[in-house]
């Protein structure tokens, strides 16, 4: 892939259809860590920052990729301050005992960033083999899309977008016009650092590349439970002392198929998932639709993972569309960005209870 101007791909990222769910069947795995000598092409080389230049002074970013790491996410990483910082904040400072007042105020900086805070931002060189794609045009219809051999991203500046937590407006803000992004260039990005790829005793369908691409640990703290709180629009995962340890924005329901209120429970895990299309079970569906089965890939209806729910045709997953969360409805289930969903995959499995609040 040669090189293209940043500016020149925001123009490719175009809007996909994202508000279809369905029931894939759970997958799963044990997870162990690929020794860190073996390379592979989601490594991304730290650059040194250029000389005589003022360092930026990011301080929501940092907050914002602070709270990410911590696992209390502020959704998609733009140092922008709103309602999913906010609420990000308001639930970190809940973990650390802290007043909820989701203010960045100096007590709660001091427990996000410890004594050696890292930056908001660093510099890093693509590897060729994140570069090499391949990349899909992503048609709207369903139907269409079924076509496809996976639904993968639409071009690189997407992908790194992902990678870093983040959209690729918000990655054209961070460069300057004239940054190129191809295999070996360098680009500056939200500090979200490198994980291993994960090793996944039966892994067929690459769970573990999924998650070194979204930059989501494998190794995650244990849910015994979740909240899902419509009114705050959050998901909440506690431990099994009822200590809050993990928090995202959420996209839940809408006026025609509202959250289902109520105690549920976790059937299983699809990594990957195969999305099969049922278009009787979606009022604007289009007549002419019939059933067909999607490829897996991030931008497919429901992004990399399915969490399904013992409520009949509902769960939980990610979205081609991170931008999104919280900002649209959806049809009754539970939409998270794809790394947050990828990380809440790896805190939950079958027989985790999950209540829904309005």
């Amino acid at each position: 892939m040669r090189p293209f101007l940043l500016s020149s791909l925001i123009a490719l990222c175009a809007t996909a259809c994202n508000s279809q769910t369905g029931a894939p069947a759970p997958q799963g795995g044990e997870e162990q860590q690929r020794p860190a000598a073996q390379a592979d092409p989601y490594t991304f080389a730290i650059q040194p920052e250029p000389a005589g230049q003022p360092q930026r002074a990011d301080s929501i970013l940092q907050a914002q990729v602070a709270l990410d790491r911590a696992g209390f996410s502020p959704g998609v990483l733009d140092g922008k301050e709103g309602m999913s910082f906010t609420d990000a904040l308001r639930g970190f400072q809940k973990a650390k005992g802290l007043p909820e007042t989701g203010q960045y105020d100096e007590a709660t900086a001091k427990a996000l960033l410890g004594t050696d805070p890292q930056p908001a931002t660093w510099l890093v060189r693509i590897p060729d083999g994140f570069a090499k794609g391949p990349f899909f045009a992503i048609p709207k219809d369903l139907n269409e899309q079924a076509k496809l051999p996976t639904l993968g991203y639409r071009n690189l500046l997407e992908k790194l977008a992902e990678r870093f937590h983040t959209r690729p407006e918000a990655l054209l803000a961070l460069n300057p016009p004239n940054t190129k992004v191809g295999p070996g260039a360098v680009i500056r990005v939200p500090a979200i650092a490198n994980q291993p790829v994960a090793r996944i005793e039966g892994d067929e369908r690459g769970w573990g590349e999924t998650l070194a691409s979204l930059a989501v640990a494998a190794d995650q703290p244990q849910a015994d439970h979740i909240v899902v709180d419509k009114s705050e629009g959050l998901l909440k995962v506690y431990d099994g002392e009822d200590r809050l340890i993990a928090q995202f924005p959420a996209t839940m329901g809408s006026g025609h198929d509202p959250l289902p209120i109520g105690d549920w429970t976790i059937k299983g895990i699809s990594r990957n998932p195969d999305f099969h299309y049922n278009p009787a079970l979606f009022w604007d569906a289009d007549k002419s639709d019939g059933k067909a089965l999607l490829k897996p890939g991030p931008n497919g209806p429901v992004g990399v993972v399915w969490i399904d729910l013992s409520k009949p045709h509902y769960g939980i997953h990610g979205t081609p569309e991170p931008q999104n969360i919280g900002r649209t409805e959806s049809h009754g289930c539970i939409r998270l960005t794809n790394w947050d969903a990828a990380r809440l995959a790896q805190m939950v499995k079958a027989g985790v209870k999950a209540h829904f609040q309005s």
